[in-house]
């Protein structure tokens, strides 16, 4: 599969996924042994448990994914998500995720660095 069209898939996948806390679909994204980081800060884990870490605290969400930059076997997607939490509380969470796909077209390694801030907040220029 070319680069391209999986960073696509992927992006067009999140962007659907997410707001239906879709475990199943963003998880087959991943390859199984893929290295997944969630932020610079974190230790790498399996896709999956993140995923459902993260849904299981949030019960409403809105996101939009950018166009993927693509170079061989990589591609760097800018995300954008207003995420309301269990308690009604809203958060923005502007990132980007580093993506390296095999040629199965699946995620092996997903670098993400990522910022929060209280509320909603759009940014009109990340990821468009």
């Amino acid at each position: 599969m070319d680069a391209r069209d999986a960073a696509r898939r992927w992006a067009e996948t999140w962007a659907a996924a997410w707001p239906a806390a879709d475990v199943d679909s963003i998880a087959a994204l991943y390859a199984e042994d893929a290295v997944f980081v969630s932020h610079p800060f974190r230790e790498h884990q399996p896709a999956r448990g993140y995923v459902e870490w993260a849904f299981s605290e949030q019960v409403a969400a809105e996101c939009r994914f950018g166009e993927p930059v693509v170079d061989g076997e990589r591609a760097v997607v800018g995300w954008w998500a207003a995420v309301t939490g269990q308690d009604g509380a809203v958060e923005t969470l502007a990132g980007t995720s580093l993506l390296r796909f095999s040629v199965e077209g699946l995620v092996v390694e997903q670098l993400d660095a990522w910022a929060r801030a209280s509320g909603r907040v759009e940014l009109e220029h990340w990821a468009r």
